[in-house]
């Protein structure tokens, strides 16, 4: 059996399940990635090693002509941001891989909700591909516990560990699968992120502040102190209480700062400046 993938790094275990799985990738349809929050090293270095045809622009009806032409069976798609054209009555099969447990958590990336909503479950789940975002029938899905102190970080891990399981079983009986998918039935969408999502209001509780660096990791937060603006990559919670008004930086020592909150202070210890205001503020 032949797949094509369409992905990037951030759930290419999709690609190594069906790998895994006895099936033999014959195409890469990437795009390019700013190295920092997204990357597609992994997947394009093993293209090359392979000798595959590697693409960096959105699919076209062409390509899915293409692939049928040089008997491909499924394209893969984890991780991959543009509309695929219709692909009945070219390849047999197409099938996305979604960070959430379908229904729930439809949208472009909605493990940052997962850990501000304090979820006590999350998982990990592959559906047939539709003609819009996260929509079609579920082919598989693997929900696992959150810990109240889940970070980005390991939530990412757990489902690109349950991304692996997922691509092996489906690896295993990929017409099956499909024949038992399950239509979708009410469920949630989450949108994409806003800068007022990622911004940390110091009125707040610690706690409260804590979950949204945790669960935004290295996409960090934005935190105004004074009169500049920092992204916020890691802090630590002080439960205490104080005369400061929230938002005062009350504490620093070289380049940790601890700032006031609601009922505590955030001790801010791996940041970087949105603003020449900011690094002028508080030095490098």
């Amino acid at each position: 059996m032949r797949f094509a993938f369409a992905g990037i790094d951030f759930l290419a275990d999709a690609f190594d399940g069906f790998v895994a799985g006895g099936w033999e990738p014959v195409a890469l349809f990437t795009r390019p990635c700013d190295d920092v929050h997204d990357t597609n090293v992994r997947v394009v270095a093993e293209a090359h090693r392979r000798r595959l045809p590697i693409s960096l622009s959105r699919i076209v009806p062409r390509d899915l002509a293409t692939l049928a032409e040089i008997g491909c069976d499924a394209l893969v798609v984890a991780g991959y941001p543009w509309r695929i054209p219709t692909w009945e009555g070219t390849v047999r099969h197409a099938l996305n891989f979604h960070p959430s447990p379908l229904p729930e958590g439809r949208g472009p990336y909605p493990l940052y909700r997962a850990i501000q909503e304090a979820r006590e479950t999350w998982g990990m789940s592959a559906h047939v591909l539709d003609a819009d975002f996260d929509t079609g029938p579920v082919l598989a899905r693997e929900t696992f516990p959150l810990s109240p102190q889940e970070t980005h970080e390991t939530l990412l891990v757990r489902c690109q560990i349950a991304t692996n399981r997922i691509a092996r079983a489906l690896a295993a009986d990929l017409s099956g699968a499909f024949a038992r998918a399950v239509p979708q039935s009410g469920g949630s969408y989450f949108p994409r992120a806003s800068d007022a999502d990622r911004t940390l209001d110091f009125r707040l509780p610690v706690e409260t502040l804590m979950r949204r660096v945790r669960a935004f990791g290295p996409i960090e937060t934005l935190a105004r102190i004074g009169q500049g603006t920092i992204h916020v990559a890691q802090a630590h919670a002080i439960a205490a209480t104080h005369d400061h008004e929230p938002g005062r930086l009350v504490h620093q020592y070289r380049r940790t700062l601890t700032v006031a909150a609601g009922d505590g202070f955030l001790v801010i210890t791996r940041w970087s400046p949105v603003s020449l205001d900011a690094a002028r503020n508080f030095g490098r």
